[in-house]
Parts: C-alpha cells; sequence; structure tokens
C-alpha cells in the first residue's frame, strides 16, 4: 500500500447505515498559552483537500438526484471552509433504464448534471441505446445519425463527455464528436485535476449493435497512458480516470486490501499495465458493484448503480505536494431495502453529512419533479393484472421475470417455437400487487423489438451450451428445457422443446430481441447464419407484451413460473467439468 494513502471506512457493518464517515483530519495550529518561542514558531504549512466525488450507471433515477444534490452542497461547503474543492465527475450509463428520463432520451438527465456541477462524464455502453434523436431505436431511413440522441446530449451539456478510446473506423482515429473529447484540465482550488474518459471493451455488443456501426473500441491502457501524459505535460496535479469498466469487491472497508476483489473483472489488467504514477484516481462502473480500494497505486471508487450511493477520494496536498489520500467506501444516500433495492426517496431521512443535515438542492428538484410529471399519467396506468407475489430476476440465474417474460414473448409471437431473452434486459424486481405500467416499463426498459430467427437444432444447442459454460448474463427460454451433467467426455447436454428431443438438423423458429439478434451479448452472432435467417419487426416487445397482459387480465402466481426449472445443471455457471476447451468466461452483459 503506498505511504499516501490512508484507510477510511465511511460505511459501517457493511453498507447497512447511511451516516457520513471518512472525512480526513484538519491541520490546526493553536498558540502555546504562555507566549514562548512555541507561540512565535511559524504555522505548518495548510492542508488543502481535493475531494473527488464519483457517481456512476445512474440509469434514469432522477429522483435520487435532489437527495444526491443536498449530499454534495454539504461536502462543498465543507471545502470552501477549509480552502478544498469539490470535483463531481460520473462514470457513464447515465440515461436508459427509466419512463421518465427515457420520454426525453436522457436530457432531463443532462439538465440535472448541469446544475448539479459535474466537471465530466464519460461514456457507458447504453448511452448509444437511443440511436437517432426521435422514438426510432435504431436507423430506419439513409442519413439517419445512430448516434443522433447521444450527440444530441453532449451538446446540452456543460462538462464534457470524455472517451479516449472509441474510434472511427473509417477514419482510424478518434471519434470527433462536439464536446466528446478524450479528456480534458480543470482547475480546483488551485490544482490542475486532468480528468480521462474510457469506454469498456464490450461496448459494441452491451449496446444495440446497429447504433454502434461504424466505431471501434481501441485498447484502454494506451489510450489512457497517451492522455496521461499529455495531461501532466500541461500541468496537471492530479489525473483522474473516468472509466465506464469495473470490478467486484467483497469488502469495503478495508481500502489497503484488495484481496476480496474479483482478479478477472475488467478493470484489473487495466490497472496491473498502467505504469505507476500514471493515474491517481480511477471512478469505476458497468458492474454495479462496489470498490474502494487502493489498487496498483491507484485509488479507485465505484458506487452500484441506480443513484443508490456515490464514491469518494479525498486527495491532501501540502505546500503544493501530494502528501496523502483518503479513500472512502460507498455512501449510500439512502437505506436499502432486504434484496438490496433502493428504498423510495420519500421514505429516505439520511443522517447529517459532513456535519450539517442532507437537504434536497431545490433546482435539482424542479427538473426531477418536472420529469417525472411527464411521465406521471403513464407511470400510473394500470394495467389489469394483480401479482400475488413478488416477481424476481436475477442476472446470472433463471428467475420468476426471466421465464415470465419469454412465456409472454411466446404468447405474443405464436408464429415461433421457442422464445429466448437475456439477465440483462431485466433490471428490476416487480413487487406484489396491482401491475402498473411504470412497474413493468422499469423491470423491461429498453425498447428492443422482435426479431424471428431461423435456426437448427444444432444452433441451440451452441447457445445453451456457451451460455452455461460462461458467467454474467443468463439465458432465459419458454419452449425450450436443458439439463446438463459433467460425464466422461466433459460436459453432456439434454435439451428438448416442448417436451420432445432437440433435432440437431431440424430448423426452429426462435423469437427474441432485435438486440440479442443482431449481435448483442456476443452469442446469435457467433453462429454466423446464412444470409435470410433473420426478420426484424417494428414492435417494441415491452409494448406487445403489456398490450396482452391487458387483454388477459386476472392474477399471475409467481410461484408457478419456476415449476419446473427450465435449466437443470450441477453447481454454479460456468460449468467447465475439466472438458477441453470449455471456456471459464467470455463477453455478457453485467448488468
Amino acid at each position: 500500500m503506498s505511504s499516501r494513502v490512508l484507510v477510511a471506512a465511511a460505511l459501517a457493518s457493511a453498507l447497512v447505515a447511511c451516516g457520513a464517515g471518512g472525512t480526513p483530519e484538519k491541520v490546526v495550529a493553536r498558540p502555546a498559552p504562555d507566549g514562548s518561542a512555541a507561540a512565535r514558531a511559524p504555522s505548518p504549512p495548510r492542508t488543502i483537500t481535493l475531494s473527488i466525488v464519483g457517481t456512476n450507471d445512474l440509469h434514469g433515477a432522477l429522483d435520487r438526484l435532489p437527495l444526491f444534490g443536498g449530499y454534495i452542497a454539504n461536502l462543498r461547503a465543507a471545502r470552501l471552509a477549509d480552502g478544498g474543492a469539490v470535483v463531481l465527475v460520473d462514470a457513464g450509463d447515465m440515461f436508459q433504464g427509466t419512463l421518465e428520463s427515457n420520454l426525453g432520451e436522457g436530457a432531463d438527465v443532462v439538465r440535472a448534471y448541469n446544475q448539479l456541477g459535474y466537471a465530466a462524464t464519460t461514456l457507458g455502453n447504453h448511452e448509444f441505446d437511443y440511436g437517432p434523436a426521435g422514438p426510432a431505436a435504431t436507423a430506419q431511413h439513409p442519413g439517419d445519425d445512430p448516434r443522433g440522441a447521444l450527440e444530441a446530449r453532449a451538446t446540452e451539456a456543460m462538462f464534457p463527455f470524455l472517451v479516449s478510446n472509441i474510434d472511427d473506423s473509417a477514419k482510424h482515429a478518434r471519434i470527433d464528436y462536439r464536446n466528446m473529447p478524450a479528456s480534458t484540465l480543470v482547475t480546483a482550488a488551485g490544482f490542475k485535476v486532468g480528468i480521462i474518459g474510457a469506454a469498456t471493451a464490450s461496448t459494441p455488443y452491451t449496446t444495440m449493435p446497429a447504433n454502434f456501426v461504424g466505431l471501434t473500441v481501441a485498447p484502454v491502457v494506451a489510450r489512457i497512458q497517451a492522455a496521461a501524459t499529455d495531461l501532466r505535460a500541461r500541468g496537471a496535479n492530479l489525473v483522474v480516470v473516468t472509466g465506464h469498466l469495473g470490478g467486484k469487491c467483497a469488502d469495503l472497508t478495508h481500502p489497503d486490501d484488495s484481496s476480496s476483489c474479483l482478479p478477472d473483472e475488467e478493470i484489473m489488467p487495466v490497472l496491473a499495465a498502467l505504469p505507476p504514477n500514471t493515474v491517481d484516481v480511477f471512478i469505476a462502473g458497468h458492474t454495479h458493484a462496489g470498490m474502494a480500494h487502493e489498487i496498483n497505486g491507484v485509488a479507485v471508487i465505484e458506487s452500484f448503480s441506480q443513484g443508490r450511493a456515490f464514491g469518494r477520494v479525498d486527495v491532501q496536498f501540502v505546500a503544493g505536494v501530494h502528501t496523502a489520500t483518503v479513500i472512502h467506501a460507498p455512501q449510500l444516500i439512502c437505506p436499502l431495502d432486504a434484496r438490496n433495492n433502493p428504498i423510495p426517496v420519500a421514505d429516505c431521512h439520511p443522517e447529517p453529512y459532513e456535519g450539517k443535515a442532507v437537504v434536497a438542492d431545490g433546482a435539482v428538484q424542479v427538473i426531477a419533479d418536472a420529469a417525472l410529471a411527464k411521465a406521471g399519467e403513464r407511470r400510473r396506468e394500470r394495467i389489469g393484472v394483480t401479482l400475488a407475489g413478488p416477481i424476481t430476476r436475477a442476472h446470472a440465474e433463471e428467475s420468476d421475470q426471466g421465464n415470465w417474460f419469454c412465456d409472454l414473448m411466446l404468447a405474443v409471437r405464436p408464429d415461433a417455437e421457442i422464445a429466448l431473452s437475456n439477465g440483462g434486459a431485466l433490471r428490476t424486481d416487480i413487487s406484489a400487487g396491482e401491475l402498473t405500467y411504470g412497474r413493468f416499463f422499469e423491470a423491461m426498459p429498453f425498447d428492443n423489438r422482435f426479431a424471428l430467427v431461423d435456426v437448427q437444432g444444432k444452433d441451440l444447442r451452441d447457445l445453451v451450451t456457451t451460455n452455461l459454460q460462461r458467467d454474467g448474463s443468463i439465458l432465459s427460454w419458454s419452449g425450450l428445457a436443458a439439463t446438463a451433467r459433467c460425464g466422461a467426455a466433459g460436459l453432456e447436454v439434454k435439451i428438448t422443446v416442448h417436451g420432445k428431443p432437440l433435432v440437431e438438423t431440424k430448423h426452429y423458429r426462435l423469437v427474441t430481441s432485435d438486440f440479442l439478434a443482431s449481435g448483442g451479448d456476443g452469442l446469435i452472432g457467433r453462429l454466423h447464419l446464412p444470409a435470410g435467417s433473420i426478420t426484424y419487426g417494428d414492435v417494441i416487445i415491452r409494448e406487445a407484451v403489456a398490450d396482452l397482459l391487458r387483454a388477459r387480465k386476472g392474477t399471475v402466481d409467481p410461484t408457478t413460473l419456476m415449476k419446473p426449472r427450465r435449466l437443470q445443471y450441477p453447481g454454479a455457471r460456468p460449468l467447465t467439468c475439466g472438458g477441453p476447451g470449455a471456456p471459464k468466461r467470455g463477453p455478457a452483459e453485467p448488468e
């Protein structure tokens, strides 16, 4: 551990409280009472603290931002009092995920971030989801800009959308969109802070692939190095990376011990490859997990998702020299419920932060309230279905919600025999009681359209087996069941379609999303299907499924959705069984 890095545990008992913590001690000079030489001695140099605050993966949770603004106001007041400053940075995936944000394609999030005073953000994979400006999710006509909505948001922002490693394929150079530089240099309390943006290597297949056509993701380490060298040459006292690539750590109370961090998450080899003193602070994202660690000399923070928390690193300078770094565990904005979901803001009463009560930012509240009001009537719309219990999601395992969603897709498209979805398509649990459109939307926020895919039995086997041999996003099925076991030859998988054994050479009609059909999650694209095998539709899956539920009405019993299980296998994914060529990891949508 670096001698400049101090330990700060801002959350006691593994993130169960909403209190403040981790504030570094100020250096206070008090004169000796006897008027001695000690009293006449020069005061020690003043300590100046820059608080680097990081957010990530907001996913349109506008209702969380006013209260977050209250935390930031308190911290800014504390830094103003001691001569320091706050630098506020976001690590991407700002927009996609809520009805109120999606209705304006993220415009209200940008307005709120402008008011909060962000210094910079970076591009998450879901920043590309909206496609052209307007209702179409992908380009429909010649001349449509597949990044039109993103470019519009960047022009409205008073802060840059930083990205160092996304290139224009035709130009073999970094993209040159307006307000999207590789890095920026800001001044805070007289110090120069360089900020670099970085995108995840999985961007091409964790957004709508059609919206990323013509772009490539360049190796991130070389781009960070080049940008950091440039920023240091321009006088940067501190270099911060805001990167939509992250990690997963179990223990967030010991910054000097990274042994609980999974070693094969994307950020870990990046940090290992960066030369010492290239980067001081790294704001991470994408994995929706927590980090608060010093790794290879870099202070790294990541703060879950949906506005539930923020991260903080205090960098201290004495006489202009960087002397210490304090890494805080993620600060919960509100407590979490039993399933680790943020409780409603209306029920949240934070403890004081930086010695003052946390009061929602009024200007941000106006923005959030207006967005919520626009979406309110649609959000409250009753679908006519009552849930006898909660329908829960799971990203990496078979779930009630995944099975239910696939069953509904197959019911909407009776021209198909099998339905397929992915764990990343489903975002929140749906609580028991009367189902409203707003709750349904929160669970299925993506505007994916239906796609009908002509596949052979061998292709279905490839999809099932490959997914079982990977971790990350699970594939959910309707009309198909699989039982896997480890045999003498490795992984053995028995598959049935509507109760009949899979026929390897038979053609089957598979209904799925245009995201998966066009290469998302790196699965169907690897089958190399013949031309004409995929037919895309114009109907949004969520809307068609909601219409079906309105017509059906009645009560849904979630306990029936996992009986029997559709995927049965020993242990947990990824399954390797010691067989040859079984991959331990592969591309999958983390969230």
